[in-house]
Parts: structure tokens; sequence; C-alpha cells
């Protein structure tokens, strides 16, 4: 049975909408992390110290995501899709509103950082059951040949929130001066959540369960527990999709969340500017994601993913050689961001939900793609700023050995993509026979 495009856009709207309050929570912590968060909780006499101890806060919302999977996957496969995104949303907009009032170092000591960690502990959780049942809510709406393209809507959240996010800690930082944007400015950035959370869930308790799903419950076809079905039926597709999200989260970390510390502390740029290179980078990002998603469906999956992969490994050298020898020329700084950032990643970040639902049937789907997406983050993304300090550190601060471990990425992620064996959707076949 046909569905009404006008139900499919608003499903796909609902998405969006989440996602972008989901994406704007988490983000807006790696945004801060590496220059108030390194200040005001975890003082240390070396900065290079106080700076990957944010980080590693910013590292553990990433470790618990898999967690989120598992527990929000298990949920949106046995009750529903919707039902699942309606508490993360919940989760994240709390734990990302309570960052606001965490009193710092100074104040409270060693609790400071512990209650942070906390807060993080608890958006990881959140956005680790969010991003599978958005873009399963897309993708299970869409007719089959437009799933590339539907799938890749919600992504487009990502990209929103982080301009969000670098834009308004970017826009407090300039309108404040120094000492108010660290005593108390930076602190708007976290309270806006709540307000975003409002919206999101107004327009996300409109939207009805997933045609797929119901017609899982009809036929009694879900599984007792996803998780193990998952682990012992889909063994070489969770493998293989965590290896092809490794250049994704190595990538995205680089240049969203590194990048504004590179910038800041080694090519001496302000804030204010680093900030409005990775903001236009995702403005960028919002057009190349549905551009991609939509070549996914005429070309394929895998093609896409594949030469997306190693384009984003090959970009990455010249990327950092002009930004090394931009001879203080912003707008070179500005463009080595945006081409690779906004318009290369978007050939990964695209086409990737599509593809990951392609590797798993519907009664363990939201299972399936939470657990590849979060678990492969803990190392690929959560890790990567860190990875990437120490790099700079044993390269004499020169970015080079980082552009090695980028382009290594790509290479896995390129190789993981092309051994994938998307498997058939059952869904046209289930509607039909009953």
């Amino acid at each position: 049975m046909a569905i009404d495009n006008k139900v499919i856009r608003r499903v796909a709207f609902a998405s969006v909408i989440g996602a972008t309050v989901e994406w704007y929570d988490f983000f807006l912590y790696g945004v801060v992390a590496g220059i108030v968060f390194n200040k005001l909780y975890f003082p240390a006499h070396d900065p290079l110290v106080s700076t990957m101890l944010a980080y590693a806060t910013f590292a553990v919302g990433f470790v618990t995501r898999p967690l989120g999977g598992i527990i929000f996957g298990h949920f949106g496969d046995k009750v529903g899709r919707k039902s699942a995104l309606i508490c993360t949303l919940i989760i994240m907009g709390v734990s990302t509103a309570g960052v606001a009032f965490v009193p710092t170092y100074a104040q409270i000591g060693i609790w400071a950082p512990i209650l942070l960690l906390a807060l993080r502990v608890l958006q990881g959780i959140g956005l680790g059951g969010e991003w599978g049942g958005a873009v399963l809510m897309a993708y299970e709406y869409a007719p089959p040949n437009r799933r590339g393209l539907y799938a890749s809507l919600p992504q487009i959240g990502l990209s929103i929130g982080l301009c969000l996010a670098s834009g308004v800690v970017a826009a407090i930082s300039k309108l404040l001066p120094e000492t108010a944007f660290l005593s108390w400015g930076w602190r708007l950035a976290f309270a806006m959540s709540l307000a975003l959370v409002v919206i999101g869930l107004y327009i996300r308790v409109k939207v009805m369960e997933t045609p797929e799903f119901l017609a899982l419950k009809r036929t009694r076809r879900d599984v007792k527990v996803p998780f193990i079905d998952m682990i012992t039926r889909y063994r070489r597709s969770v493998l293989l999709g965590m290896g092809a999200r490794w250049i994704d989260g190595v990538f995205f970390n680089i240049f969203a969340v590194f990048m504004i510390g590179y910038l800041t502390q080694h090519l001496a740029m302000s804030r204010t500017e680093a900030l409005t290179g990775v903001m236009m980078a995702a403005i960028v990002m919002c057009f190349f994601i549905p551009l991609f998603g939509k070549m996914s469906d005429q070309l394929g999956r895998t093609r896409v993913y594949r030469w997306g992969s190693l384009i984003c490994g090959l970009s990455v050298l010249p990327a950092f050689w002009l930004m090394e020898n931009q001879g203080g020329n912003t707008m070179i700084v500005w463009l080595a961001i945006v081409i690779p950032f906004g318009i290369f990643y978007a050939m990964v970040y695209g086409p990737e939900a599509a593809l990951f639902a392609e590797l798993f049937d519907a009664e363990v789907r939201y299972t399936g793609i939470s657990f590849v997406y979060q678990f492969s983050g803990i190392f690929a993304s959560g890790l990567t700023p860190i990875i990437a300090t120490a790099l700079m550190r044993l390269n004499g601060g020169k970015p080079w050995a980082v552009c090695v471990y980028v382009v290594l990425s790509a290479l896995l992620s390129a190789w993981c993509a092309h051994k994938m064996e998307p498997r058939r959707d059952t869904f046209d076949a289930v509607t039909r026979a009953h």
C-alpha cells in the first residue's frame, strides 16, 4: 500500500528536527571542551594536559553511546521506534541543560568534573538511542527506490546541530568580553537546549509508528532479544559496518572538534574565526548530504560510500598543508575546512544511514544500526581528538602524523564498504502477503 507523500515528508521533517536537537546537545559539549572546560573544570599547569582531560570527558559520551544504542535499540525493536525516540530526546535535553548549572572546579573542587562527567554519560546514552531511530523513521516510511535520499535527511540534523552549536558559541564569544564569556556566557548555549527539546517533542509526538514496524507486529516476526539475534546472525554485517564507519568518526572529529583547538592554539586564530569556519562547513554540508543520499539510490550505496571514504582520506593532506602555509589568510583556512568537511565528508555521511539499515532485517534493524554506529564511535570518534592531540605533540606540533591516521582510516572504511553485501529488503513482500 502506497504511503501519502505528505506523510513521508512530515516524518522526514520530524526526524530532522529531533536529530538536530540531539546533535546540537552532543556537539555543544565538544565545541566548548577545548576552549572552556579545560580552563574551568580541569585546571593543570600544562595546557596540553588540561585540554586532553577535557577531551577525555568528551570521549566518555562516545563510550556510553553503545549502551544507549542497546537499550533503546531493544526498546525500539520490541515496543516501537516512536516511543524510543521520545525518551531519548528528553534524556538529551535534561542532561545538556544540566551542564549550564554545574559549578566550576574553583567552586566545588573535584565534584565539578564528576558532575560534568555524569551529565556527559547521560548525553551519550540519549544519543546512542536517538540516531538509529531517527534514520529508521525516515528509511522505513520511504519508497524502496528513494530510501537513500530520505534516510539521508535526518543526517542533515548533524550539520544543522553542529552549525547551531558552533554558531551560538561563536556569537556569544563575539558579543561578550572574555571574562564574561568564561564566567557565564558559555552557559547560555547549554540552557537553550530546553527550548529546543520542547519544539522537538511537539513535532515528534505527532508522528505515527513506521509501517514496517507495524507489519512486524502483525506477522509476529519480532525476536525475543534483538541484541543476541544480531550478534549470532549478523556478525559479518556488524564487523563490516563498524569498519566502514571508521572514516566517518575520524574525519568528523578531526574537523569539527580537534580543528578548533588546533586553529586557536597552533595557528593563533581567534576562537570566533575558528568556529566560523566549522559553521560554514556545516551549512554547506546541509545541501550535499541529501545530494549524495540520492546518488546512492542511483549508483549504489557501497560505491558512493567507498569513493567518499577514499576522497576524504586524500583531501586531508592538502587541507592541512594549506592551513600550515596560509600566511595569516583566514579565507584560505576556511576553504581548507569547508571543501573537505562540507562537501567530501557528505559523500560518506549522506548514504551511510541507508547503507547500514540494509545490513539488517527489520526485526533487529534498530539494534543493529545503533550498535554498529555507536560502538565503532568509541574508537573512531571519541578517541580521535585525544589521538590527534598526542600525534601533534609527537610530531613537534605539526599535523602530518594526524593526516596519516586519517588516510589509514579511509583505506579501512573503503575496504569494508567494498566487502558489504546489503540484505534484500523484505517489507514489500510482507505487506503484499498481509
